[in-house]
């Protein structure tokens, strides 16, 4: 399988870190066949207590399995990625069920289709009852699928995880405002989308300004080992000088780092200022 695209495991990533320390657990990219295809998300509820956070608009009513599938901004969601959805939600029944003959109740599970913009073709090829501000029904026989369109969201709190996968100006602000951690490792997660959105030759100059600006603020939020994560050691030594190389370190380890090839050309170098009259303690007068 390719490399997955960014904005989809950072679409999974928001949720892992939106259920950090509830009963739910959350599969990333779960391959359901012998040959491989992925459900971008499945949301598995291990207990029964309440949740006690705001769940985004569309996603009150959790079952205990819950699968996902995501369009970016950058893809549709059509006719055939809902009944690629359908498909997934019978691989992944049969394999949660007991026996083939005895499978999970269909009640037991819910599908979600979250879309960035609204979907227009999958309109026209299948009936979209609109339940609320943004957010639609698909009803095929006794499946309902939820579709949430992240782009006619209301502006409020609870959506906020949702609306940073927005490439609208005020929506991406609000939602980059109003993003609520539940996990240390939430600016890091924000650093990378917005870093996505930055290398995307199509967003539109004013929304790269915002991004530009966003990222600076990520990077001062983020600890020194996240905004070093992934420099090569050759990239950092160009940055320093080399009395900042040295500094912090005593001399044993100076003289433990360096290879014997090394250490050899450092005493020849000694006795050369020896004999043209050189001292060997930098500070020593002359006599």
């Amino acid at each position: 399988m390719s490399e997955p695209r960014p904005l989809h495991r950072l679409f999974a990533l928001s949720w892992s870190d939106f259920f950090q320390g509830t009963t739910f657990q959350v599969e990333q990219e779960m391959d359901l066949s012998l040959k491989q295809q992925f459900v971008d998300l499945v949301l598995v509820r291990q207990g029964t207590e309440p949740m006690a956070r705001s769940l985004p608009d569309g996603f009150e009513d959790l079952a205990v399995h819950n699968l996902i599938t995501f369009k970016s901004y950058q893809e549709a969601l059509d006719e055939w990625s809902i009944w690629e959805l359908i498909g997934h939600f019978a691989s992944y029944r049969k394999q949660v069920s007991p026996a083939p003959w005895d499978l999970v109740p269909q009640t037991d599970f819910r599908l979600f289709a979250v879309c960035v913009r609204y979907p227009q073709n999958l309109a026209q090829q299948l009936p979209l009852t609109l339940l609320r501000e943004g957010i639609y029904e698909i009803q095929l026989g006794t499946l309902r699928i939820r579709v949430i369109v992240v782009n006619r969201l209301p502006l409020q709190e609870q959506n906020a995880r949702l609306l940073v996968f927005s490439p609208q100006l005020d929506l991406l602000q609000y939602g980059r405002e109003h993003y609520r951690p539940h996990s240390p490792e939430t600016s890091t997660l924000l650093y990378k989308l917005f870093k996505a959105y930055s290398e995307d030759p199509e967003m539109a100059e004013q929304l790269k300004e915002f991004v530009r600006q966003t990222i600076d603020e990520l990077l001062q939020e983020l600890p020194p080992e996240k905004r070093l994560e992934g420099l090569p050691a050759e990239e950092l030594r160009k940055r320093l000088s080399p009395e900042e190389r040295l500094e912090g370190l005593s001399p044993e380890q100076v003289v433990n780092a360096l290879s014997p090839e090394v250490l050899e050309a450092l005493e020849v170098l000694v006795r050369q200022r020896k004999a043209n009259g050189h001292s060997e303690n930098p500070s020593a007068k002359p006599q």
